[in-house]
């Protein structure tokens, strides 16, 4: 065990994501300034020197808007994708999980280009979106991002109708909005939900009311049965109701059409949504329910702590917590073509965090016993990075570098929450 080292000490918050929070390079780590666990305030996108400790702000909002949640890309050149909340915000339109956008800045330039287009005035745009993005992850290669989502104009209709889901923005073209509204606006990228949720799921089916936590499956895919390759994969939680009407996460998968053209392309319903329904997934978009287990002593996915499914660089598991038969919070993986999960962890204490993978595809970083560990995938062995402490580090961000020679991670340090990072030497 080495030990840790802090980035930051100033006195303001201090907020990793999930996931996609170091440069390529491995020099900087990305954050945003939001009180932990609390508004979303910060108006600056920054990046701390793992080495120097050396602050550059990335971006400065204006006009009282607030931004927060950012990624990098894996590829160079670097860029950034985080939420960017309404300028100019008023009674009618103000930050809100239905009212927020997504943008990108790529080195070296500063302005921030808005990712999704907004058109909330019928009859809507396919491509463009009529709500707010969240969590925008890049793709392995770069070349897109997932991202959960919310509903503007059905959540003026009926609220029951604004359910959260899972969509993709594609780089390879952007998107004009008509801008009929003065909050419309255009975007970089084509963007689609990909997720299918019903506000009257049948108890006891794979019917879904919400659809969240997701994360890109393998680096190039997963491999199916028959040896052929799934290129895009998108992994999430998914609420299903059971035979008895609670409700009951699930692993859910949701395979991708692999050229770009595909996405334009309707299924069964309008990709761009109609006034009382929301934006439809494209042609050949496939939603599998993954996981069963409803016959466990605790079923469905844990949500406490707050996690998002994570998926090994080769493809051939998806990660997530759920509750072994004493009750206490366990890592589990499932294979994207379903079948039985394999409990990883045999933790008394149970994990405390969100986890990521490590780039060798051996071991996870997580919190467990008020310390940051890794988790041999295989064994379940599981090694201390850091020592105990009498409070946990935070459990939304625990993140490997890019060589997966050093874990990212935050600890409250009493009013604010700080970054640090571990060495991570085998």
């Amino acid at each position: 065990m080495v030990g840790e080292k802090q980035l930051t000490d100033d006195a303001r918050g201090h907020q990793l994501t999930n996931i996609n929070v170091w440069t390529p390079d491995g020099q900087w780590l990305v954050y945003d300034v939001r009180p932990h666990g609390g508004s979303f305030t910060g108006s600056t996108i920054e990046r701390v020197n793992v080495e120097t400790g050396e602050v550059q702000v990335i971006y400065q909002a204006t006009q009282a808007a607030h931004v927060g949640v950012v990624t990098t890309s894996a590829q160079p050149p670097v860029r950034y994708a985080f939420i960017h909340g309404p300028e100019n915000p008023d009674s009618q339109w103000q930050y809100d999980f239905h009212h927020r956008r997504g943008v990108i800045v790529t080195e070296p330039e500063a302005e921030a280009v808005t990712l999704d287009a907004l058109d909330i005035t019928a009859p809507f745009t396919p491509g463009a979106l009529r709500g707010g993005t969240h969590v925008h992850v890049f793709s392995p290669d770069g070349s897109r991002l997932s991202f959960t989502y919310n509903d503007h104009v059905l959540h003026e209709l009926d609220l029951r109708l604004d359910q959260r889901n899972v969509g993709v923005a594609l780089s390879s073209s952007g998107v004009v909005s008509p801008k009929h509204h003065p909050r419309e606006y255009d975007g970089s990228h084509f963007s689609v939900l990909v997720s299918h949720t019903t506000p009257d799921p049948l108890p006891g089916s794979d019917d879904i009311t919400r659809a969240y936590e997701e994360g890109w499956i393998g680096a190039e895919g997963y491999l199916k049965p028959d040896g052929s390759r799934q290129r895009w994969a998108l992994a999430f939680i998914g609420d299903t109701l059971s035979a008895s009407g609670e409700k009951l996460p699930e692993v859910f998968v949701v395979d991708l059409p692999e050229d770009d053209a595909s996405y334009r392309q309707a299924g069964e319903l309008p990709l761009q949504g109609t006034v009382a329904s929301l934006p439809a997934p494209p042609k050949g978009v496939r939603q599998r329910r993954i996981t069963f287990t409803d016959q466990q002593a605790f079923p469905g996915v844990a949500l406490q702590p707050r996690h998002w499914l994570r998926s090994s660089p080769d493809g051939s598991k998806i990660a997530f917590l759920m509750k072994d038969e004493q009750g206490v919070v366990q890592l589990w993986t499932v294979s994207p073509n379903g079948g039985q999960p394999q409990q990883v962890s045999r933790t008394a204490s149970g994990i405390q965090s969100a986890f990521s993978w490590h780039p060798n595809g051996q071991s996870l970083a997580l919190v467990c016993d008020n310390s940051v560990m890794t988790l041999d995938a295989v064994s379940g062995e599981m090694r201390r990075l850091t020592e105990r402490s009498e409070v946990a580090p935070c459990g939304d961000a625990v993140v490997f570098s890019p060589d997966g020679s050093k874990v990212a991670y935050m600890r409250q340090c009493g009013e604010f929450a700080q970054l640090f990072v571990a060495q991570n030497i085998s």
